[in-house]
């Protein structure tokens, strides 16, 4: 998924200065954006306060939206570098194609996982005909120095593996949770996990101590550690927990992320992760010139997205300290 911001900022990812040293609970704000011409999203990553969490450098969140009568999601093809794209669906479907020749349609309970490397492009689509409903998340992983250029790949995992207990259906999308491992690559150590918890659930989550989570209210609401979670909303739990309490009184859905804190710095910009602004400023020329980096995405009809004007004062990369 792209950010279509067309005055995107310049944001200083990485470094340790804003990770907890301990347990938190910062209920983090959602600021709304057009996404194509037809979805808005809630953007939850990068936020102010909050830049990442663990890996996870950018978190969309949209939907329930009934796209019945519209065209549903249209996502130019558009760049990327240095991070990967992990979509998740709850209700819909989206058509992914991109410049390494992969054209899949995925639903609910699917794991499209992108690489996105030294350079790839792709388009998202909701396909014709589409289901009524469309609700998802989309997020991206910062790839580390050692594996930033690495070739492009995309995986589609049509079954992941999880588990049921108490009133929890957990399935595992990225890392391991509860003695389950996701399929998909990982570069750092990292978890995401799809929680479905029926009316009534009362559970206490294992986390590993040693990594920051946050908890997104994907489909209804919770009670986080005796604070309110909203459909929508994300809450940051900090380091240092080895659980964490999650009760609820109707159905909800809510996503585990975390991992360990990621002490790089970066620039994100667009659609790019870099180390330097030199660094954004050189793919944002190559993929308006059309260069070879990206290639080319085969199949969608209409034309590809440029990258917005850059701003008007050099891109650095400072950690997280303004």
């Amino acid at each position: 998924m792209s950010n279509l911001d067309r005055r995107p900022p310049a944001r200083e990812l990485g470094g340790l200065a804003d990770t907890a040293a301990g347990p938190a609970l910062d209920l983090l704000p959602a600021k709304e954006v057009a996404l194509g011409e037809s979805t808005r999203v809630r953007r939850l990553l990068p936020t102010l306060g909050r830049r990442m969490v663990g890996a996870w450098a950018f978190v969309d969140h949209y939907g329930p939206d009934d796209v019945a009568d519209g065209p549903g999601m249209q996502v130019a093809p558009h760049p990327h570098t240095g991070l990967q794209t992990v979509s998740w669906l709850l209700q819909g479907r989206v058509h992914h194609r991109d410049s390494l020749g992969s054209d899949v349609s995925f639903g609910p309970g699917e794991l499209a996982l992108m690489t996105a490397g030294h350079g790839i492009a792709h388009s998202e689509q909701s396909p014709v005909p589409h289901p009524r409903y469309l609700h998802g998340a989309q997020l991206w992983v910062a790839l580390p120095d050692v594996t930033r250029d690495t070739a492009p790949a995309f995986e589609h995992h049509a079954t992941l593996p999880g588990f049921d207990s108490d009133g929890l259906r957990a399935t595992v999308l990225m890392g391991g949770f509860g003695g389950q491992t996701s399929p998909g690559t990982a570069h750092t150590p990292i978890v995401g996990v799809d929680l479905d918890l029926a009316p009534g659930a009362d559970v206490e989550l294992p986390l590993e101590p040693d990594f920051e989570h946050a908890l997104l209210g994907a489909s209804g609401g919770a009670d986080v550690e005796g604070a309110p979670l909203a459909h929508g909303a994300m809450v940051y739990l900090g380091t240092g927990r080895r659980t964490v309490r999650v009760r609820t009184e109707a159905p909800a859905r809510l996503l585990l992320l975390g991992g360990e804190p990621f002490e790089e710095q970066l620039v994100m910009w667009w659609n790019f992760v870099g180390r330097s602004g030199e660094e954004i400023v050189e793919y944002a020329e190559r993929w308006n010139a059309e260069d070879e980096r990206f290639g080319a995405v085969e199949g969608y009809e209409g034309d590809r997205l440029l990258a917005p004007a850059l701003p008007p004062v050099p891109l650095r990369a400072r950690g997280r300290v303004r």
